[in-house]
Formats: structure tokens, C-alpha cells, sequence
């Protein structure tokens, strides 16, 4: 993905006409198959943040946010929060530790040698104190729903609009244990940025003292 942003740069935004008669957006790329060009024949800074403002347009009216799935929150039998769709855009506590491409490793908020340790309810304002001040991705969190043992996030992108739900759950019974879920609602692919998002989060915790049953 950043190979393809320095060499290519956002050309043109057409709109064309399918069988029902209804117009879809068409982006076309500019490809620059030189590694030294001459700054004048780059695009300059307005032109890029114009071409970004008609992305962003085209994302408002085709809302590319995506609806927001039902099966989300914690499932019933067993309780648990969903699995992934097959698709790689999704990470998930929930999934078997033998599907590298969306298991995710649970988080401890209070690991053996925290010198400190916290309630749960404490556990979860240092979440939400988290989440809201990390955006490794530049999504713009917004607690979307949040439970004394559940919390779940929108991940909104600057550029068209993509949601991603996160979510984070308190099970009982499994003392200091937090599962997560995080994935794209639109796509086949996310270039690993529902992955990259849950590492940065679960590097801010471990500085005020939480681990993980694994890196990933």
C-alpha cells in the first residue's frame, strides 16, 4: 500500500452509469513509473487536498461507512464474542489459536507482577482513556455503546468514510481477561491496519501495566 501511494496519486473522478441507470464513482490513478522525477511534474499540495475532498465527498454520498452488523456484542451460546467472516480484513479473540489470519491473543489488565493492580472498573477507564487518545491509524474512535463489561468502538477513516467496529468485552468468571474483536465493514482486505490498530492499543496499555497471553 505505500509502495502504490508514492508512485500513484488520485488522477480523475468519473461517474458512470450501470444497467439500472444509477451513476457509480470511478477513480482513476495517475501512474508514475519514475523513482527520480522532477518536483514540478509532481502534484502539488492544493491539488492533492482537493482530490482528497472529492474522495471524501464521494464516501458521504455512497456512505461508505457500511451498516453496522447485528450480530455484534457478546454471543450467547457459548459467551463469546463473534468470530471473523473469512474475509482478511477482521482480528478476533475468539477465533482458534491455529488461524494465524484473525486470531488475536487476549489481554490481562492485571498480570502477574503489576505492582498496582486495578478493579475492573478501573481497568476499564484506562481502556477508554486508550482508545481515545491512540490513532496509529488516524481513524477517529467514538464509543458507539459501552456496558460495565463491554465496550464497543467506530473507527471511522478521514478519506470515504470506512467504519471499523472494535470491540472489547470483560468476561466474567476469567479473572483480569479482556477479549477484543476488531474488523472492517466493508472489503475483502485492510492491508493489516485492524491488526497494526490492536498492537498500538495494547502497547499503550502495557505502559500503564497490562500484558498479553502473546505479541502479535
Amino acid at each position: 500500500m505505500a509502495s502504490m501511494a508514492s508512485s500513484s496519486t488520485f488522477c480523475n473522478l468519473k461517474f458512470h452509469s450501470n444497467n439500472g441507470g444509477s451513476y457509480l464513482p470511478r477513480i482513476f490513478l495517475c501512474q508514475n513509473n519514475h523513482e527520480d522525477d522532477n518536483p514540478t511534474d509532481q502534484i502539488n499540495r492544493r491539488a492533492l487536498i482537493l482530490r482528497s475532498s472529492e474522495l471524501a465527498t464521494v464516501g458521504a454520498l455512497f456512505n461508505f461507512s457500511g451498516k453496522k452488523p447485528e450480530y455484534l456484542g457478546v454471543q450467547k451460546n457459548p459467551p463469546a464474542l463473534a468470530l471473523c467472516p473469512a474475509t482478511k480484513n477482521c482480528v478476533s479473540t475468539s477465533e482458534n489459536i491455529s488461524d494465524p489470519a484473525h486470531y488475536a491473543p487476549p489481554w490481562n489488565y492485571n498480570p502477574e507482577g503489576r505492582k498496582n493492580p486495578v478493579s475492573r472498573e478501573e481497568a476499564m477507564e484506562e481502556l477508554i482513556e486508550v482508545i481515545e487518545s491512540t490513532r496509529p491509524d488516524k481513524f477517529t474512535p467514538r464509543i458507539a455503546e459501552r456496558r460495565e463489561d463491554y465496550v464497543r468502538v467506530e473507527y471511522q477513516s478521514s478519506i470515504l468514510g470506512f467504519v471499523d467496529d472494535v470491540e472489547f468485552w470483560f468476561p466474567p468468571g476469567k479473572g483480569s481477561t479482556v477479549e477484543y474483536r476488531s474488523a472492517s465493514r466493508l472489503g475483502n482486505f485492510d492491508f493489516d491496519v485492524n491488526r497494526k490498530r490492536i498492537k498500538a492499543l495494547r502497547q499503550e496499555l502495557e505502559k500503564r501495566g497490562w500484558a498479553s497471553q502473546d505479541t502479535i
